[in-house]
């Protein structure tokens, strides 16, 4: 060997040790080769137009339901959703358990309930093949108490005054043990953790449970290092919670639960008004590039009542969708939603659903998320003009992107209501985007009970 070539692989071996040092520093191993293959052949889509379908893999199949969710691709690619959330997969904790896919016995496994990693790594694969982006649901404010990290290292939970560890303060979570973030050690294996899956699965981003229970500094760390990590791919980062510091933190949407509030208040007699009020307040927080998910129903609502019972009716539930979702975007779907699913479904245990049940209400959702997918002024960066409705009875709002002109209008009650048209919409010609009927309007205009029009110009 010369000295010269002694010299370059000396100087080899130093890069390498470096880029590996790099890597421990932020929390984060050397990328998956088959992951990265897969992210450079599909791109994200902006937050800003996400559609989002929330998968409860235990509405799916029994066991192996990450295969059964795999073999639905086509049809949840139908509805036009281009942003899957995945429900937590991973191994659940046995002891003081309550069978909650929340309680994470392993950070880096497969539950075998739902199947093996390179299950999720063929369905993350899947997705991205039909130009759907996969988020995993995170819990990363607890763990189950005969997750390893309970046993190694105790120091990183938070315990009471006679030094014994405790479920999160202020919850009936008893099968959960509350981590505590004062330990740096806990927050870069948490990180790690975060990291395996992006890295060496592929996927997009997470649904981070609980967020605002966890401190912000600790997020903003590592949303910093999991953006690192996957670039150049995107990532889509969502929080369960309403922090606005979490924004700044780096997530892209928060859950708006104020407006799920506000729409089942309206439902039930509240003026209409209340709708344009709630979403001016939960925006007016909200940074540049920042957004809120709405919704009528998800996997914790749905355990109190199906929508349609929630609501009060089929129609009732379509109704509270459509101003729920298009007044200014943001728009998620429980899977069985769309089916008409009638019964409250239980997280906790398989609930099969009839996945060829109602198919007209499944083709409304989907001509509606098609709607949404073609009329960017109708996803969350158009400009929102609210109508006054002076018996606040129809939600009438003016929504516009460029040249993309929208009227949206609602009536939320069990009966016939007119409303005046606004100005710039009396007397034209407009086109009904759902029936793609071209029509009229009059100076004013009667909808039928929980009937919605959704016009362009």
């Amino acid at each position: 060997m010369t000295k010269m070539t002694a010299v370059m692989k000396t100087i080899s071996t130093l890069t390498l040790v470096l880029v590996l040092l790099a890597l421990l520093y932020t929390g984060c191993k050397p990328k998956d080769h088959h992951a990265t293959m897969i992210a450079e052949e599909y791109v994200l889509t902006e937050p800003s137009d996400v559609v989002m379908y929330q998968i409860n893999p235990r509405v799916f199949a029994p066991s192996n339901s990450l295969q059964a969710i795999t073999a639905r691709l086509d049809t949840i690619q139908d509805l036009g959703v281009n942003v899957l959330w995945i429900m937590p997969i991973y191994p659940i904790g046995e002891v003081k358990s309550k069978n909650s896919p929340y309680s994470v016995k392993d950070y880096k496994a497969v539950a075998p309930e739902y199947g093996t990693v390179e299950d999720l790594r063929q369905l993350v694969n899947e997705c991205h093949n039909r130009n759907m982006g996969v988020i995993l649901d995170w819990v990363a404010n607890h763990t189950a108490w005969d997750n390893t990290w309970l046993t190694e290292h105790p120091d990183w939970y938070t315990h009471d005054e006679a030094g014994n560890i405790i479920y999160p303060p202020g919850t009936d979570w008893t099968d959960v043990a509350d981590l505590n973030y004062d330990k740096p050690e806990m927050r870069k294996a948490m990180i790690d953790a975060m990291c395996y899956w992006v890295d060496s699965v592929g996927v997009d981003g997470f649904r981070c449970d609980v967020a605002d229970q966890v401190p912000v500094d600790f997020w903003s760390e590592c949303i910093r290092t999991l953006r690192s990590a996957a670039a150049p791919r995107k990532l889509i980062m969502l929080a369960e919670g309403a922090n606005p510091e979490n924004f700044t933190a780096g997530f892209d949407l928060n859950y708006a639960w104020e407006f799920m509030g506000a729409i089942d208040q309206v439902m039930n007699g509240d003026k209409v008004g209340k709708l344009v009020n709630v979403d001016k307040h939960e925006y007016e927080k909200l940074g540049r590039g920042k957004f809120k998910l709405r919704f009528t129903t998800n996997h914790d609502e749905a355990t109190k009542a199906s929508p349609i019972k929630q609501y009060g009716g089929v129609r009732a539930s379509m109704a509270a969708f459509v101003a729920t979702t298009m007044l200014h975007g943001g728009m998620l779907v429980y899977g069985s939603q769309e089916v008409g699913y009638p019964e409250t479904i239980n997280f906790f245990k398989y609930v099969p659903v009839n996945w060829a049940a109602n198919p007209e209400l499944r083709n409304e959702y989907k001509k509606l998320i098609t709607i949404y997918n073609e009329h960017p002024a109708l996803r969350a960066s158009g400009k929102v003009t609210a109508f006054d409705d002076d018996e606040d009875n129809i939600l009438c709002v003016d929504r516009v992107l460029n040249n993309d002109h929208v009227l949206l209008m609602v009536n939320v009650r069990d009966a016939a209501r007119g409303i005046e048209v606004p100005t710039m919409w009396a007397n034209r010609t407009v086109t009904d985007l759902m029936t793609g009927e071209e029509k009229t309007l009059s100076s004013r205009i009667t909808l039928n009970p929980y009937q919605y029009l959704l016009l362009g110009k």
